[in-house]
């Protein structure tokens, strides 16, 4: 037992030592993030929590006077056909983003790397409607899609399609369309340099291997590229559909939500519910039931997508 206790009391210390050690690396890392942590923590963290206790009262957002009235404000919520009107709305954002945005994205970052003279100024062509404005982009549009001289109309008109002109963002059938457009030409951009990235990233041995082997085409975009695009794929899907959850600026800009809410999405019919009519409870509750949709299904592409990398 003599023996064998010196090194009992040696292994003792450096136990200790290392513990000593990754509790000092502990401090340091916790150092450096305690800003970013503050921050997120202030105005994330805290924000989420108080617009979901605020959602629980009838409250102006000006008086002194809070009104408990615990989930009432979600029961109406759910019978606010307004609501509803914007969710759906933003459910046609969301199937747009991922149909249209995200695909148009992958193959504007293809073309970049097709053989053709002139294509680093195709990528500044593409990338420029990202760079704009939001409220340039919105006062444009307008202006396109305007009733009696808008470029839309004109060129209706100039090959004989007189019968399709109409108010574009005046009508209530047609304006999220056209609010729509605008925002898939707006951010297919962005997705463009997400996929250039990525593919920029692939080893270019694999191409190598398929020109040896004869795959050329087609075949090498869906052995090769298309499945080591697959994670940058699911980000842009979850990018995209959170972005179309809580999406406000060109709705805002281009209709303020009309007409007739026609265009409105929940975050605009927030706004209105917050600021227009001084209903801060009720607004609280909209921004709560955004927060709620946008978690479910982030969780949902997640665990799809983790299954599916299990699976594989």
């Amino acid at each position: 037992m003599a023996i064998n206790e010196p090194s009992q009391q040696l292994n003792t210390s450096a136990g200790t030592y290392r513990k000593k050690e990754k509790r000092k690396k502990f401090l340091v890392i916790l150092g450096f993030m305690a800003p970013a942590l503050i921050i997120y923590g202030l105005y994330v963290v805290y924000a989420i929590g108080m617009t979901f206790y605020y959602s629980m009262f009838d409250w102006s957002g000006i008086d002194a006077n809070f009104d408990f009235i615990g989930i009432q404000n979600y029961i109406t919520l759910f019978q606010d056909l307004t609501f509803w009107q914007s969710l759906k709305n933003n459910t046609l954002l969301i199937a747009a983003s991922l149909f249209t945005q995200i695909p148009l994205g992958l193959i504007m970052a293809l073309l970049l790397f097709s053989p053709v003279k002139g294509m680093r100024l195709f990528r500044t062509v593409y990338f420029m409607p990202f760079l704009m404005s939001t409220v340039a982009i919105g006062i444009l549009f307008i202006y396109i899609y305007d009733a009696n001289f808008g470029l839309v109309n004109q060129l209706l008109g100039a090959v004989g399609l007189d019968s399709l002109q109409r108010g574009w963002l005046g009508n209530e059938d047609t304006a999220i369309w056209a609010v729509i457009v605008t925002i898939c030409w707006q951010f297919a951009p962005f997705y463009m340099i997400l996929f250039r990235a990525a593919i920029v990233g692939i080893p270019e041995e694999l191409y190598e291997a398929a020109d040896i082997d004869g795959a050329t085409g087609w075949k090498r975009f869906s052995n090769i590229t298309f499945p080591l695009l697959k994670p940058i794929i699911v980000t842009s899907a979850i990018l995209s559909i959170i972005g179309a959850l809580k999406y406000f600026d060109l709705i805002y800009i281009m209709t303020g939500g009309g007409p007739n809410n026609a265009t409105d999405l929940m975050a605009t019919y927030m706004y209105d519910q917050t600021f227009t009519n001084f209903n801060m409870g009720y607004g609280s509750t909209v921004s709560s039931m955004m927060f709620i949709i946008a978690f479910i299904v982030t969780v949902i592409i997640i665990t799809l997508d983790n299954k599916r990398k299990a699976d594989y």
